[in-house]
């Protein structure tokens, strides 16, 4: 099966909505649970009616026994006369109830009856025109039984009397014709009533089908809302079940696509703004490349210094956008000595200034010692860009508390160049922000970047939960920083903290 015909055929499995399943099975639920009580009601009700017959026979013919052993006629006192006479008086002495009957057959006729089934006979009556199944109870050698009749099962007992040569026969029947057809009317109107709760369930199920769906229907309908230009829709929470769950689940979603998106759209802005100059400016040289060695040489190095920078705003570009992702930094344990000995050791080559490392801070913390040292390179690539060649650069690391209160772990470099404008302290961490006051030091050929790189050693402060700052005075050099949250116990300053001699630490 084909990848189309795959989807065509999901597309025809879910053609009945969500809703109208879940009513349909709590509609075949409750009609199957329906069905089973009715049939296991009417079962019980079949048996019991059985058992009343049989015990309304055992008991009549229970009491006959008792009335025959007696012998005597409770009219005179004196001894019956005949089987024909004993018969008669027992079965116009008795009350009889719903259904039962009784008939004493002498010699081939009917001697007496009592009963619904036998109100129409009368004594004498041959027995030849009773009914085929009281003609079949009579010729019967058994002394009781059931007979299937037009009207429902016939409970019966025969029961033999002798006087002497006069023999007699009693039939007592305990007809179920109208208990079973009580029964009926019972279960017709039992079906009646559970058609009518139903319906009442399908549509209860229904609504309540509706309402348990509702959230997802506005997952939907906010589903189909969102598009490339609006990812802003979310679906409203209410409670705390599981479908409050999937909504916020969803949500949830919706915030990471927003946040995916966000930075693919500001890498894409970013990247098109940044770019589109050194692009033109390319483009521009090679159309106008000449053929003169001295000329085609400048223009091709220009070229190359352009491509270099679009290289480095894409690498640039590249972290900023990867800062977004749970796994930028990785925290692990770090000796801060060999940290910073380390950083000092890299900064050696980013130009010809006088290094100093000034301050070491000992002990060790959690942090991501990479992304430190990318945000501290960063920054002394910043300060050389500002100063010109001999100029001193001071660093360092140490613990202190910052003006929040909060105890830190703070890396440092301050420069001496031509220091930071009142008006760029509080913008000059933003993404393509390189500082008009800032930019007017010596070495213009220098600063040619696209102010990114305070961006990134902001978002590297950030990610360890801290922050990056400066503090500069006109004319007096700038001080940068990036303060990482430590533990409290790591707050002793001369324990922790390495004053080292200036010219000790002094690199050419």
């Amino acid at each position: 099966m084909t990848t189309n015909q795959t989807h065509q055929a999901k597309i025809r499995q879910s053609k009945i909505s969500a809703r109208l399943r879940i009513t349909g099975w709590i509609l075949l639920t409750t009609t199957i649970a329906l069905v089973a009580v009715s049939a296991t009601a009417r079962s019980i009700s079949q048996l019991e009616i059985t058992q009343s017959a049989n015990e309304a026979v055992a008991q009549e013919s229970a009491e006959f026994v008792r009335f025959a052993e007696t012998g005597s006629n409770p009219n005179t006192g004196g001894s019956f006369s005949s089987v024909e006479q004993m018969l008669r008086l027992y079965i116009h002495r008795q009350s009889l109830t719903t259904g039962e009957s009784l008939l004493a057959v002498v010699d081939g006729s009917v001697a007496a009856a009592e009963g619904a089934s036998t109100a129409w006979v009368r004594s004498g009556t041959d027995v030849s025109v009773l009914p085929e199944e009281l003609r079949n109870v009579i010729a019967s050698a058994a002394t009781s039984g059931v007979s299937d009749t037009s009207s429902g099962a016939l409970h019966w007992a025969r029961i033999p009397v002798q006087f002497g040569e006069d023999r007699g026969v009693l039939i007592i029947t305990q007809s179920t014709d109208q208990a079973v057809a009580s029964l009926q009317r019972s279960t017709l109107a039992m079906g009646w009533v559970g058609l009518a709760g139903l319906l009442l369930t399908c549509g209860i199920a229904w609504l309540a089908a509706g309402q348990i769906l509702k959230p997802i229907r506005q997952v939907q309908q906010v589903a189909q809302e969102i598009s490339t230009k609006n990812l802003t829709e979310r679906v409203p929470v209410n409670g705390n079940d599981d479908i409050a769950a999937v909504a916020t689940t969803f949500n949830h979603m919706l915030d990471r696509l927003q946040a995916i998106y966000d930075t693919q759209q500001r890498f894409v802005d970013d990247a098109g703004h940044e770019l589109r100059t050194p692009i033109t400016i390319v483009r521009g040289h090679l159309e106008l490349l000449s053929n003169d060695p001295t000329e085609r040489a400048a223009t091709l190095r220009l070229v190359d210094s352009e491509l270099a920078r679009m290289g480095r705003i894409v690498s640039d570009l590249l972290v900023l956008a990867r800062s977004e992702q749970p796994n930028f930094v990785n925290p692990a344990e770090v000796e801060l000595v060999e940290l910073m000995l380390d950083i000092e050791a890299k900064v050696q080559v980013l130009g010809d200034r006088r290094w100093q490392l000034v301050q070491i801070a000992e002990g060790t913390t959690q942090l991501d010692a990479q992304r430190i040292t990318q945000a501290f390179l960063q920054l002394a690539t910043n300060a050389v860009q500002y100063t010109a060649p001999g100029d001193r650069i001071r660093m360092g690391s140490n613990f202190e508390v910052n003006e929040e209160g909060e105890h830190v772990l703070r890396f440092w470099i301050h420069d001496s160049g031509p220091g930071i404008a009142a008006s760029d302290v509080s913008t000059i961490f933003e993404r393509f922000e390189r500082g008009e006051g800032h930019r007017s030091g010596s070495n213009p050929h220098e600063r040619a970047g696209a102010g990114l790189g305070l961006a990134i050693v902001r978002t590297i402060a950030h990610a360890h939960g801290g922050s990056a700052w400066v503090s500069s005075v006109k004319g007096d050099g700038a001080r940068f920083g990036v303060d990482i949250p430590a533990p409290k116990t790591n707050h002793e300053p001369a324990a922790i903290t390495a004053e080292l001699p200036v010219l000790a630490a002094e690199r050419n």
